[in-house]
């Protein structure tokens, strides 16, 4: 009896003749944290008190055993508003003397050695990082980043945008800035003979371009101009354009309608109108400057994906925020590598992967990436084949420290096999298409799945055109492979069509990404058939349906049927992240479920099983034609 150690001899003999002897039999639980009001403190004279905190998937964390001697309920009463802090179960054969809490307190207040006990253990205990978490209960958060619905729902052709001041590409330096400055404008349009626009001047191209270079004045506007130029139609959502911003790393769009470029807004302007916005937190990413500050930024995800699906934000659009900011975040990773390690030795293409690739991630994500570098005369190849895997590896561990761990397939630039010249990369796609087993249809599924965000487009372009030529060929082998692989994940139904689940735990589960999974597979099969290049399951989808091949209800109930369960799996690894401080996962409670959410689930897994069927006859009958 520890802190009882400190009172007097006649103290002790007042409080022995307030307890009262408490038994419990085996595993009785006494105290439900945040729920049970304490009456008083418990001390254990036989037996054992288990100790632990409820996770929100009824998971027991931090647990604890309390023996003969030990005192419960000293830091709730005085710390937690009476309220226990803390779970118990009691275990067989366990007695206790009862205290009640103003007999408690009383001690407390004529004894500072017995009161500042129970305070030093508690703030011993806050050292522990996952005990403090649970202490603190994070259920709100300090910042809210929906600054306005309208944002989801608000047009392009309603936002004010300005008249678009322009010079042609002779026009000398000095002249272009003079002209800026009579028009008060900090972006200028430069055209070619032609008419069209192809490039600006900024403030900032003046400044980095003209000044930090000591670039003679008389020069032509277009030896120091800025591109590409990046539009977007004036029927495109508000988000879309700061998204495309942020991915293209450009500070002003055009707006343009039926071809024609009615006038530019910057990212300033559109910005300046959401200043509580998930857009503002990607700006916020773009001005990090360690790689520690990105890790805070990336911690800071899953509160932004729990309130924009709590405010009712379609999950594709929560998908495009999260690909958003992890782009950001890679991009600065390589720039600032690329700043320590000098200027490549060839131009390359880093590329994405997967449901990084589909722009689909979710926050239980790992690296999934890839380097494809221009081909090199022979005395060459070593030199660049040596920076880029140093690059990658770089790349690689800086990214394990933000947060997204390595791949444990391998598949991500660090791994030798997949940082290659462009010409091997064309090899491997045909080796893939060649000779299908599952292990290469796995891999042709992933590297299909790819998408460039940083270095040279053009070298992804040609991988592209070449893929193109080669998905001309007869493929009715490959696409029954590829098909096949569509049919690993079955939906999780029994015969008598309820949710098939199994025991994890406590629980009864099924995991909810290989429940998606099949939708993934069959829509990319689809894809490959007609040479759409789309990588987003949404967009293919929409390709799919746009030229026929699906009809307007199939696509209507696998777009709903897909998104549905993505707006369940990122919800569910926010509450994991958020509240419980554990790493989120793909398995879904089917008690943490609502009547209607079962059966929205059950008809889900129906629409995916009756497409599984229709692929298998399609792809079956193309083997033999």
């Amino acid at each position: 009896m520890q802190p009882f150690n400190v009172l007097s001899e006649d103290v002790l003999q007042g409080v022995a003749e307030l307890l009262q002897e408490v038994k419990y039999t085996k595993d009785t639980p006494i105290y439900h944290q945040e729920v049970t009001k304490m009456r008083g403190v418990d001390i254990i004279a036989e037996g054992e008190y288990e100790a632990f905190f409820y996770d929100s998937e009824h998971n027991k964390r931090v647990i604890e055993h309390h023996h003969k001697g030990y005192c419960y309920g000293g830091v709730s009463v005085l710390l937690n508003r009476k309220r226990s802090l803390r779970s118990v179960i009691a275990k067989k054969g366990t007695v206790v003397y009862f205290l009640h809490r103003r007999d408690f307190r009383a001690l407390c207040q004529t004894n500072e050695a017995f009161f500042q006990f129970f305070t030093a253990e508690f703030g011993k205990r806050m050292i522990n990082d996952e005990y403090a978490h649970f202490v603190k209960k994070p259920t709100t958060f300090e910042q809210n980043y929906i600054a306005s619905d309208q944002l989801y729902s608000r047009r392009i052709e309603s936002i004010e945008y300005r008249n678009l001041v322009s010079c042609g590409q002779d026009t000398p330096i000095f002249e272009a800035a003079k002209w800026m400055a009579e028009h008060k404008v900090s972006c200028l349009f430069v055209k070619d003979s032609q008419g069209n626009i192809i490039g600006y001047v900024t403030d900032i191209t003046l400044r980095d371009n003209v000044v930090a270079r000591q670039v003679q004045v008389q020069e032509p506007v277009s030896s120091i101009m800025d591109n590409p130029i990046v539009s977007i139609p004036t029927e495109a959502y508000v988000y879309e354009a700061i998204l495309l911003m942020f991915r293209t790393q450009t500070r002003y769009l055009l707006v343009e309608e039926n071809g024609q470029y009615l006038g530019f807004i910057s990212r300033n302007k559109l910005l300046s109108e959401q200043a509580q916005s998930p857009f503002m937190f990607i700006q916020s990413v773009r001005l990090a400057r360690s790689v520690e500050e990105l890790r805070r930024r990336w911690e800071k995800v899953p509160e932004i994906v729990y309130q924009l699906l709590s405010r009712g934000v379609k999950p594709e659009i929560v998908n495009q925020v999260i690909t958003t900011v992890s782009d950001t975040i890679a991009l600065k990773v390589i720039e600032g590598v690329i700043d320590e390690m000098g200027t490549p030795p060839a131009k390359f293409a880093f590329i994405v992967l997967g449901s990084e690739g589909r722009k689909e991630q979710t926050l239980k994500t790992d690296q999934d990436n890839a380097i494809i570098y221009e081909d090199k005369a022979n005395e060459q190849r070593e030199l660049v084949r040596k920076y880029f895997l140093a690059f990658a590896d770089q790349v690689s561990e800086r990214l394990d420290k933000i947060g997204f761990s390595f791949c444990t397939g391998g598949y991500m630039a660090k791994n030798t096999k997949w940082t290659h010249s462009l010409s091997h990369w064309k090899r491997n796609y045909v080796s893939w298409m060649k000779e299908p087993d599952p292990d290469k249809v796995m891999k042709f599924s992933a590297f299909f799945d790819c998408r460039y965000i940083f270095g040279e487009a053009a070298i992804m372009d040609e991988l592209k055109v070449f893929l193109d030529e080669e998905l001309q060929k007869p493929l009715g082998r490959f696409l029954f492979h590829m098909a096949n692989n569509a049919m690993q994940y079955e939906p999780p139904l029994t015969y008598f069509r309820n949710i098939k689940t199994f025991t994890v735990g406590s629980q009864e589960v099924f995991n909810i990404k290989k429940a998606m999974t099949p939708i993934v597979d069959m829509v990319r099969v689809y894809a490959l058939q007609n040479r759409i290049f789309k990588t987003n399951t949404g967009e293919r989808l929409e390709a799919l349906m746009e030229i026929g091949v699906l009809k307007e209800r199939e696509y209507q109930e696998l777009m709903q049927s897909y998104y549905y369960l993505m707006s369940m799996r990122l919800k569910k690894q926010a509450v994991q992240i958020i509240n419980d401080k554990s790493e989120p996962e793909n398995y879904i409670d089917i008690r943490s479920l609502t009547k209607i959410e079962q059966v929205t689930i059950k008809e889900i897994f129906k629409t995916i099983s009756n497409f599984q069927t229709n692929v298998k006859v399609k792809f079956t009958n193309a083997l033999f034609s």
